[in-house]
C-alpha cells in the first residue's frame, strides 16, 4: 500500500472515530445484551443480604469496576501487532505458546463452571414454578434436571448460529421485561432495609467487609461480558486503526452506563421491596430473585411473569455459555491430539464433549450445590484473573502495553482482582 494511501486510510479512520455511528451503536447494545442475563437474577440476593450499606459501596463500586476492568482486556488485545490478532495469539505474541495454552485452559474453567451453575438454576426455577405456581408435585430431582438438559441439548443440536439468533432475539425483551418488573415493584417497597440498617459510623465492622468481599467475585461475575471484547477490539482495530483504543474506550463507557443504571435499578427494587430475612431466605432456597419474588407476592401478575422471564434468561445463558464450553473443550482435546500426531474429527469432539457436558452438569443439577457459592469460588476468581489481571500484568511486562502505567485505575482494578480471587482462601480457612 502506498504511503497515499496509508494517509487516506487514516484519515478517514480519524473522522469515523469522533462521532458515534451505527456500528458503534451495535456494538454498544451487543457488549450490554452479552452482560445482561441470568448472573443478574442472582445479584440482588448476594447484594442485599448484607444490609443497606454494602449494598451503597457495590452501587458506587459498579461502574469503575466494570468499565476499567473491560477497557484494561481491550487495550491488551489491542497491542498485538497484527491488524486482525485475536486474545490467543496476542497471548501468544506477547507471553508464548504456553502461556496460550494456559490461557485457553483458563478461559474453559473460567465458563464451565458457570454452566453447571445454570444447570442448577434451570432445575430450581422449573421446581419451583411446578410445586408454587402450578399445584404440581414436581417429579425426582435427577429425572427433571436430566429432562431440562437434555432438551437444552436438543437445541444445542441445531447449531451455533439458531443459538446467537435466538439468544439476540431474546436479551432485549428480556431486560425490557426486567425494567417493567422493577418498576411494577415500586408500590411494593416497604424501606426494611434501610430501617433495619445499623448507623453509617457502625456499619464499616467485620460483617460489613465480610459480605462486601464476597459480594465482589458475585458483581463481577454479574457484569462479565469478558468472552465478546476480543472480537470487539478486533472489529474496531480493524475499522478505526490507530484511533481504535480511543473510540473502543467510548463505546465500552457507554455500554456500561447503561449496564450500570438498568442491573442497579433492578437491584434496588427488589431489595426496597424484601427484607433481609428475605433475602437470606431466597439464599437459603438456591434460587433466583424471581422465583422468590413469585412465591413471595401473592400477586397474578408476578407470579406468572417472573418465573417464566428466569427460565428464559436462564435458558439463554445456559446456550451461550454451552458454546464458549463447548470450544474451549474441544480446542484443549484437538490440541492434545495434535501433539500425538493424531487426527482431529471436529465432529467427533462435539460428541465427546456433548456427551461430558450432559454427565457433569445432570450430575450437578441432581446435587443442588449453593449457586451463589458456585459463583463466589469459581466463576468469579477465575473470570477476575483473566479480565482483571492479566492486562495489568501485561502493562507491568509487555512493551507495548507500557504506555498504560502509572494511572491510578490500574492499581483500582488490581486490588478488585484480588479481592475477587481472594474469596477462593477466606472459603478454606472459614
Amino acid at each position: 500500500m502506498s504511503d497515499m494511501n496509508i494517509a487516506a486510510d487514516g484519515r478517514v479512520a480519524s473522522n469515523a472515530a469522533r462521532g458515534i455511528n451505527k456500528a458503534d451503536v451495535v456494538w454498544m447494545l451487543g457488549l450490554y445484551g452479552t452482560a445482561i442475563g441470568a448472573g443478574v437474577l442472582f445479584l440482588p440476593i448476594n447484594a442485599g443480604v448484607g444490609g443497606l450499606w454494602p449494598l451503597v459501596a457495590m452501587l458506587i463500586l459498579a461502574l469503575p469496576l466494570t468499565f476499567f476492568a473491560h477497557r484494561g482486556l481491550t487495550r491488551f488485545v489491542l497491542s498485538g501487532s497484527t491488524r486482525d490478532g485475536d486474545i490467543t495469539e496476542v497471548v501468544e505474541e506477547h507471553f508464548g505458546k504456553t502461556a496460550g495454552k494456559f490461557i485457553t485452559l483458563l478461559y474453559f474453567f473460567a465458563i464451565y463452571p458457570i454452566l453447571l451453575m445454570y444447570s442448577v438454576a434451570i432445575t430450581n426455577t422449573v421446581e419451583s414454578l411446578m410445586v408454587h405456581q402450578l399445584g404440581m408435585t414436581a417429579p425426582p430431582r435427577a429425572i427433571l434436571s436430566l429432562a431440562l438438559i437434555l432438551g437444552l441439548m436438543a437445541i444445542v443440536r441445531l447449531g451455533g448460529q439458531v443459538i446467537v439468533k435466538a439468544m439476540s432475539v431474546l436479551v432485549f425483551p428480556f431486560v425490557l421485561t426486567l425494567m417493567g418488573l422493577a418498576l411494577y415493584l415500586i408500590p411494593h417497597w416497604n424501606g426494611a432495609i434501610i430501617t433495619e440498617a445499623p448507623a453509617l459510623g457502625d456499619a464499616f465492622n467485620g460483617d460489613f467487609i465480610k459480605t462486601l468481599w464476597l459480594a465482589i467475585p458475585v458483581m463481577v461475575f454479574s457484569f462479565n461480558h469478558s468472552p465478546i471484547i476480543s472480537s470487539f477490539a478486533v472489529d474496531n482495530k480493524g475499522r478505526y486503526g490507530e484511533n481504535a483504543e480511543k473510540k473502543c474506550s467510548n463505546i465500552l463507557l457507554g455500554a456500561h452506563v447503561m449496564m450500570v443504571m438498568t442491573v442497579m435499578f433492578f437491584v434496588f427494587s427488589c431489595v426496597l421491596s424484601l427484607s433481609p430475612a428475605d433475602l437470606a431466605a431466597a439464599k437459603e432456597q438456591n434460587i433466583s430473585i424471581l422465583s422468590y419474588l413469585a412465591n413471595h407476592f401473592d400477586n397474578p401478575v408476578i407470579a406468572t411473569v417472573a418465573p417464566l422471564i428466569a427460565m428464559v434468561a436462564i435458558s439463554k445463558s445456559f446456550l451461550g455459555h454451552y458454546l464458549g464450553a463447548q470450544e474451549g473443550m474441544n480446542g484443549l482435546m484437538a490440541k492434545s491430539l495434535r501433539e500425538k500426531g493424531k487426527n482431529v474429527d471436529v465432529k467427533q469432539l462435539n460428541k465427546v464433549t456433548a456427551v461430558f457436558m450432559i454427565l457433569t452438569t445432570w450430575a450437578i443439577a441432581t446435587i443442588n450445590p449453593s449457586i451463589l457459592g458456585m459463583i463466589e469460588d469459581l466463576g468469579g476468581p477465575i473470570i477476575a484473573m483473566l479480565l482483571f489481571l492479566m492486562p495489568m500484568y501485561a502493562i507491568a511486562k509487555v512493551p507495548a502495553m507500557r504506555k498504560y502505567a502509572g494511572n491510578i485505575s490500574n492499581g483500582f482494578v488490581t486490588i478488585i482482582g484480588l479481592i475477587a480471587m481472594s474469596g477462593i482462601i477466606y472459603k478454606l480457612i472459614a
